[in-house]
């Protein structure tokens, strides 16, 4: 009690302070006021004068225009110094509460049994387990959900790396297999056959160059995670951009038929031109890999909602529903049976992805199996 009467005093001091000085103010302000207001207001003329008569009616006639005025300041004076230590006190509660909760928890006693308890139950947990931190103190529940979940988002990072390094080596390690099974088979017997050197130099080279694709992807997703991988803004054509790209592939595969929709309006965007072109080759890949010979690929551009939208459509086998959810994960494929005959690396539309999400966008899926798959990206004017 007597702790809490001296907070209170010591609270009552600073304000009493304050108020003091307000009102010290106050009064110099009344005074330079009043001050000036009579010289305004004072007869100069009559005084000159010197008639006494004339003098007194006029100094008569002072007092009582200046009687409201100096009633009103007595009056508010006497209000501030009556009533304005409380406004006062109002106006600093906040800070006096912060004050007097800052000092009570400086005071403060720190339970050295539940840092111990805390201590031990971090102690327990290891890294490659599920287990959870859990003290049994219910002070420690908000800690302790936190804990939890920076411990949950670590251990799916850790899950995710590890599986990019296994699938990494995975793909690696078949390349270069073939490449050996091949050049062991060339030192054994294959110099002199020349049906056998031709194949051996065929698929070296074929595996080489998944290799080198492979390697490049590789790099590109782990300078985009590093954050070494920038982009550079421009506005740019996104009707010349996808007119380029269509005629490429109509001059390096011919094995399909392929549309192109553009809007009779241009359509301008500000992004990185050559990431987004790398992303819509990537789809126009997956729709070339993953559809017959002879069916037809279209390409479409259009805006719609403040958002420019290229899209790219196959006649090809399709996507599963419970794939779709899947095709963006790293090294995974839909269809792994046609993996050696297309020669993906499952890394495409993970890079397509990040690039799309950089510009701000999306991509959508609309896939039927044995119909084909249309994939739209959309990203902000």
């Amino acid at each position: 009690m007597a702790k809490k009467r001296k907070k209170n005093d010591r609270s009552r001091s600073i304000i009493w302070r304050i108020h003091g000085s307000w009102l010290l103010k106050l009064f110099f302000v009344f005074l330079v006021c009043d001050a000036i207001i009579m010289v305004m207001m004072m007869p100069f003329d009559v005084i000159e004068s010197g008639n006494g008569e004339q003098i007194a009616e006029q100094v008569i006639l002072l007092k009582a225009r200046l009687k409201p005025l100096f009633t009103f300041q007595f009056v508010y004076w006497t209000y501030t110094l009556l009533f304005g230590s409380g406004s006062i006190h109002r106006a600093l509660r906040p800070l006096t509460r912060l004050a007097e909760t800052t000092q009570a928890l400086s005071h403060e006693e720190l339970d050295d049994e539940v840092f111990l308890q805390l201590e031990n139950a971090i102690g327990r947990i290891s890294p490659k387990s599920n287990e959870t931190l859990h003290t049994g103190n219910s002070e420690l529940q908000g800690l302790e959900k936190a804990v939890n979940s920076l411990l949950e988002r670590m251990r799916q990072t850790y899950s995710q790396q590890a599986r990019f390094v296994s699938d990494a080596s995975h793909e690696l390690r078949t390349p270069i297999a073939v490449i050996q099974g091949y050049a062991n088979m060339l030192e054994r017997w294959g110099k002199s056959d020349p049906k056998v050197l031709d194949e051996a130099i065929t698929a070296i080279n074929s595996e080489s160059r998944h290799m080198q694709l492979l390697i490049e992807q590789l790099l590109f997703l782990a300078r985009s995670d590093s954050g070494r991988n920038p982009l550079t803004m421009a506005d740019f054509s996104m009707n010349e951009m996808v007119s380029e790209t269509v005629d490429e592939y109509e001059m390096i595969n011919t094995a399909h038929k392929w549309k192109l929709r553009l809007p009779e309006d241009e359509i301008v965007v500000r992004g990185d031109e050559a990431m987004l072109k790398q992303a819509l080759r990537i789809l126009c890949d997956n729709a070339v890999k993953y559809s017959p010979d002879g069916s037809q690929i279209t390409v479409a551009l259009g805006k719609e909602n403040g958002r420019a939208f290229f899209s790219v459509q196959d006649e090809g086998i399709g996507i599963s529903p419970k794939d779709q959810a899947h095709v963006f994960e790293r090294f995974f494929r839909a269809d792994p049976s046609r993996v050696r005959e297309t020669g993906g690396t499952g890394l495409g539309l993970s890079i397509a992805q990040w690039i799309i999400e950089r510009h701000g966008g999306r991509i959508d899926i609309l896939s039927r199996e044995d119909i084909g798959t249309r994939m739209t990206v959309s990203i902000p004017f």
